[in-house]
């Protein structure tokens, strides 16, 4: 049995909100340096030009590469040979956000309620998912997810019989409905199958994945490249001054689902791809 004290995991949550919001992979940075060599487009050089030289501002001065330090999610696998003492897991959590959220200077987003609309002075809470699995391990995954991206993400319940034509339409359907307004490029997670709540988080967990990564199943590496593709042809470009990258990449995340349905969801995240874990 491993024992975790809580007060460890609010530190570690504590950081990993700071350094998320404030510090973009090395990873994330090739994607940029990347597309800067595939233009022709002047201004889209500017524009991924000007996205480094935030980054790197950033990373040097520890301050937020946007000023919509968004609303975060957390993905926690916890093995069944873990114990935490002193508070509850989800209690720690949302203690280490709104910890790094004040200490960061971080924008503090969230209001208590949809209607009423009342901000909780410390972007809490989290949206928490838990993954229980075998073992003594515990991983922490924080994704400060931003709205001007989140509000242009799409879920719709596709038919069994739709197949790949049906996920490409949707895909570019949303894209162009997104525009400048979910400021591209883009990394786009997509979820299939599940329920219409699972393919959801499956959009979101798929932002968890590296930058330039690859599917491991063949079928859904070509799929995925693919679809970015497709969406590429789209010619929104980097901050919609035209350009060939609209998005830098297209992750996707499968389920077993119901014969009768097949859901798919999409999460669109804007050029500050944001994520960081730890495993305790």
């Amino acid at each position: 049995m491993k024992i975790i004290q809580s007060t460890i995991i609010v530190e570690h949550v504590q950081n990993l909100c700071i350094q998320a919001c404030c510090v973009l992979p090395a990873d994330v940075i090739k994607s940029y340096e990347k597309a800067k060599n595939n233009e022709t487009n002047n201004i889209a050089i500017e524009v991924l030009d000007q996205l480094m030289d935030n980054a790197s501002l950033g990373e040097k001065e520890l301050i937020p590469v946007c000023q919509d330090t968004g609303m975060v999610v957390v993905f926690v696998t916890m093995g069944n040979q873990v114990q935490i003492k002193g508070m509850s897991i989800t209690k720690a959590i949302n203690q280490g956000v709104a910890n790094g959220y004040k200490k960061g200077y971080l924008r503090k987003s969230v209001v208590n309620d949809p209607l009423l609309r009342e901000n909780t002075n410390d972007n809490t809470p989290a949206i928490i998912y838990y993954d229980m699995v075998e073992g003594d391990i515990l991983t922490i995954d924080v994704l400060p997810k931003g709205f001007g991206s989140e509000n242009m993400s799409a879920i719709k319940m596709l038919k069994p019989t739709d197949g790949i034509k049906a996920v490409k339409d949707f895909l570019i359907e949303t894209v162009k409905m997104a525009g400048p307004n979910a400021c591209p490029p883009f990394f786009i997670g997509i979820g299939l199958g599940g329920t219409m709540d699972k393919a959801a988080v499956l959009s979101k967990k798929a932002l968890l994945r590296k930058a330039n990564s690859i599917h491991e199943n063949k079928f859904y590496q070509q799929l995925e490249s693919d679809l970015l593709e497709e969406v590429n042809k789209i010619p929104f470009g980097p901050a919609g001054f035209k350009g060939k990258t609209t998005a830098f990449n297209v992750f996707i995340e499968a389920y077993p689902t119901h014969i009768a349905g097949f859901p798919m969801a999409i999460t669109i995240c804007c050029h500050s791809y944001r994520h960081k874990g730890i495993t305790l």
